[in-house]
């Protein structure tokens, strides 16, 4: 008998195969799907084990087997850096770790008890199934000596039931058997040290090997695992470390909502007999409202009888609220809330309520901890008493600092760097009443604003801003209003195909993708779309609308434009009426000079014409950007157009869905793709800068853009909605044309930054660079709604790989994000690989118990995965809360297969 292939001891043929893993050669090539068959193998093998009479699956030991080596090098990632690791990435590699073990425990288990049956059977066909098993150990491709080591103890398993063979196939096998255990002590001797730290933690069935080229190893296995993935694979995501003030508990309110230049300012610990009727006159002067949190035992106390009796101290509370100021409890002695016990914490609470209550009725339900001291456990506690708690995020330290002016410096400081929130002082300190009118005076004269709290919410004069809101920028606009245009049936020029389609397309998107109303788009199309109708439309029926300077009017058409040279050499473009014919340009078409005309009649704050159609003949000047973009552009007046091509060059229609190949893209665009910057806006140059290079890289068109003479630098701009599907089977994927172009239009653009500046056409043929503004810096929640958003995106194209990053960032920046975490389960299940699937569907369900769709999702990734127990109770839950939900009849046939 030849030597087994182990002795050999094929270094070099090992390396490379290893060196092929991520590029998915070999038999191990842990493709996406590689988890799927665990589920369905586990439970083959197990029915062989309970019949071995039945003829052995191959496939099924192959499967196990496999799941073996992936969970044994998984674990090998986890360790191997492990001083490296951060203590709370530390804690769940440990946690998972032993998860994985445990789960390879099971399998090996499993192979063992198969094996055994499988010898015993006396099948024909065990000695084929051996034999490619100990082919596959002994020299399979992409196997490292290192991995072999995962099946040594099977190898051992199987060399005692042969052993019980006394047959000449079973004396041959179990020889080989030896040899190839020989060869695994060989290469056991060489890793002691390394595994022994990985694997020793768990148990007896720990290896303990070493080898000279460990970190060769290991650094293979890192190119195709990593310890966030692995983690991820399990249910755990770990969060972006949260600067102290900059997320925000739903419960507890800090004042990152306000809007820019806004202040609340709050006193605590009172009331005092002096100072807070001084600080109050102070405000009084300033006409600026304030929130003073009190103190029960400065307020009175509470009888044998559990009544409240105000002491000398409540006319002053009684005042302050005369004054226009709201009272907030502080609680009855300023005791350390965080560590209290339940009784302990809500006897405080509810003993100052009770004094409050008689000073000031229901009034401003707002709780302020001692020294800001909160948890889980006492926000949590607040609940029963109706309260909101509220924290602060510039403090000025006027317990500490006996120098006023010192105390003035901190709190400008302060105030210009988180330039908005909750200032917190003391109305018990003198130095606070010197101090105070210093800080007003400055801030006062640099325009800032201070907010009142009224009815659960912040009020800036008239305006109300819920509590916990973030301060997002918005557009600024009053109205959307919208001109849309598509014409195929042209009796004097060639008939189109789609633009009567592009233009219900765009109206359908401004309509339910921006909240357009319905009655604010207005459509021609086909015979209407004559001359007269679009001047008239334009010029005329919009100011009959009501249109005002603070709206904003999107102009689309989808047609035949054409050019036409001048006598003084100059070109004119056109866009072509139903109605106008190719020999009378001049008193049938409307020119470019007429387009402009109106845009400057239009009495909207910004104006953008997008035109499906291709001609030349118009200069356009372009605006300087502002970093101040959103504040900036609220006050310019903006004039733009974005055209699909120029002079002699065809429209292609041949896009996707019945599209144009331009309007394909630029509803693409709208979609979020144009989103150059993440900022959950898209501004017309953006738009631009996203359509030349796509459109250009499809087709024989280049779309031209810029700003029109008259505009004075401002941007249309599309505020993207945030996306609140949760995916499930009911979820659409965009078509194989669809996702061939988008595709062909990625690798164009692959490589290019998506904020580097763009160079794209003008109108007159000549160039220009458009470089989309800088990203607005979003609040975690809000940055995590953008990138659930991308990954919905990259879902409908079917790229999961970015659709799991996607998800993923947004779980790190919102760790409670149900909707985040049921989308990364959809992503995975797609991908069969169900275990990992019903891990993150059961994370969301924990984030959101009372959410039907994951239960769905959950019985199905269970179903398929062949966890049945799991899957009827996962279905069952969904009937129960949805029981007439879009899923319930699929939910009631899965029970029935049970």
């Amino acid at each position: 008998m030849p030597p087994s292939p182990l002795t050999k001891r094929p270094w070099l043929l090992a390396s490379l195969a290893l060196l092929l893993i991520g590029a998915g050669a070999g038999f191990l090539a842990f493709r996406p799907g590689a988890g799927r068959q665990d589920g369905s193998a586990r439970q083959r093998l197990q029915a062989f084990v309970a019949n071995p009479r039945q003829k052995p699956d191959a496939a099924a030991f192959e499967a196990v087997m496999k799941e073996v080596l992936r969970g044994y090098r998984q674990i090998i990632v986890l360790f191997a850096d492990e001083a490296g690791l951060k203590p709370e990435e530390a804690a769940h590699a440990a946690r998972i770790g032993k998860a994985i073990y445990h789960e390879n425990q099971d399998r090996l288990i499993l192979l063992d008890d198969a094996l055994t049956a499988l010898v015993a059977s006396g099948q024909g066909s065990r000695a084929a199934v051996l034999d490619d098993l100990l082919t596959w150990i002994e020299s399979g491709s992409g196997l490292f000596d290192a991995d072999r080591l995962a099946f040594k103890e099977t190898l051992q398993a199987l060399r005692k039931a042969v052993a019980e063979d006394q047959t000449l196939p079973a004396v041959k096998l179990h020889r080989r058997i030896m040899e190839d255990l020989s060869a695994l002590g060989e290469i056991e001797a060489q890793y002691d040290r390394e595994l022994r730290q990985v694997f020793g933690r768990f148990g007896e069935r720990g290896i303990q090997v070493r080898r000279q080229r460990w970190e060769d190893y290991v650094a293979k296995l890192k190119a195709t695992f990593s310890v966030e993935a692995i983690l991820r694979d399990y249910g755990t995501i770990i969060p972006y470390p949260q600067v102290k003030g900059a997320a925000e508990d739903a419960r507890e309110i800090s004042g990152k909502g306000l809007p820019p230049r806004t202040l609340l300012l709050t006193f605590d610990d009172g009331p005092h007999g002096t100072y807070s009727e001084e600080i109050s006159a102070i405000l009084k002067q300033y006409g600026v409202p304030g929130v003073f949190f009190e103190l029960g035992q400065n307020l009175g106390r509470i009888d044998a009888g559990g009544r409240p009796v105000l002491g000398r101290l409540a006319p002053v509370s009684q005042h302050l609220l005369a004054s226009g100021h709201q009272l907030g409890n502080h609680s009855f002695s300023h005791a350390q809330l965080a560590k209290a016990d339940a009784g302990a914490l809500q006897t405080e609470i509810r003993q100052t309520e009770a004094l409050l209550a008689a000073v000031r009725g229901d009034g401003a339900r707002l709780f302020r901890f001692p020294y800001g001291a909160s948890s889980p456990a006492s926000l949590a506690s607040l609940e029963a008493f109706h309260l909101r708690a509220m924290a602060w995020n510039i403090d000025s330290r006027d317990w500490a600092d006996p120098v006023p002016s010192s105390i003035v410096d901190r709190v400008l400081r302060e105030v210009d760097g988180e330039q908005r929130g909750i200032v917190l002082f003391h109305d018990i300190n003198e130095r606070t009443v010197k101090a105070l009118p210093l800080i007003l005076d400055r801030l006062v004269a640099e325009g800032y604003r201070f907010a009142s709290w009224e009815n659960g919410a912040f009020k800036i004069g008239d305006a109300v801003v819920p509590a916990g809101a973030k301060a997002v920028p918005t557009t600024g606009y009053r109205e959307s209003w919208a001109v849309v245009i598509g014409i195929d049936d042209y009796p004097r020029w060639p008939r189109l195909q789609y633009a009567v389609r592009d233009a219900e397309a765009l109206r359908r998107t401004l309509v339910e993708r921006f909240a357009f109303r319905e009655d604010h788009v207005l459509a021609l199309k086909n015979q209407e779309a004559t001359r007269a109708n679009i001047l008239g439309l334009l010029h005329d029926k919009l100011g009959q609308l009501g249109l005002q300077r603070d709206d904003r009017v999107l102009v689309f058409f989808a047609g035949h434009g054409t050019t036409r040279k001048l006598s003084s050499g100059r070109d004119l473009g056109y866009i072509v009426p139903v109605d106008a014919g190719p020999e009378n340009l001049a008193t049938e078409a409307i020119p470019m000079t007429e387009i402009q005309n109106l845009a400057e009649a239009i009495p909207a704050k910004h104006v953008f014409f997008v035109m499906d159609s291709c001609y030349s003949g118009l200069g356009l000047t372009r605006g300087a950007g502002s970093q101040n973009f959103l504040k900036e552009n609220a006050r310019r007046i903006g004039r733009q157009m974005l055209t699909a091509g120029g002079a002699d060059q065809m429209v292609a229609d041949g896009g996707p869905n019945g599209h144009s190949i331009f309007t394909w893209t630029l509803l693409q665009g709208l979609d979020g793709k144009a989103d150059l910057n993440g900022d959950g806006f898209i501004t017309a140059t953006e738009l631009a800068a996203y359509l030349s290079p796509a459109v250009s890289s499809v087709s024989a068109q280049t779309p031209a853009f810029g700003s029109l003479p008259g505009s004075e630098g401002g941007e249309f701009v599309f505020e993207l909605p945030a996306e609140t599907e949760f995916l499930s089977p009911d979820t659409r994927q965009l078509e194989s044309s669809a996702l061939a172009l988008n595709q062909k239009i990625a690798a164009h653009l692959e490589g290019r930054k998506p904020t580097a500046p763009a160079t794209i056409k003008t109108l007159e043929g000549g160039e220009t660079k458009l470089t989309p503004g800088k990203a607005i810096v979003l609040a975690p929640r809000q940055a995590a709604q953008r990138a659930n958003d991308r990954g919905l995106q990259a879902y409908r194209e079917k790229r999961y790989a970015d659709a799991e990053a996607a998800f993923a960032e947004a779980l790190k920046l919102r760790p409670d994000f149900a909707l985040a975490a049921n989308n990364l389960g959809y992503v995975y299940y797609k991908q069969d690989r169900f275990a990992e699937a019903a891990r993150w569907f059961e994370n969301a369900i924990r984030m959101d118990p009372s959410r039907a769709i994951a239960y769905l999702n959950l019985g199905d990734a269970c179903f398929k995965g062949g966890e049945l127990p799991k899957a009827r109770k996962a279905f069952e839950t969904y009937l129960e809360l949805a029981p007439k939900g879009a899923g319930s009849a699929y939910a009631r046939d899965r029970l029935q297969r049970f």
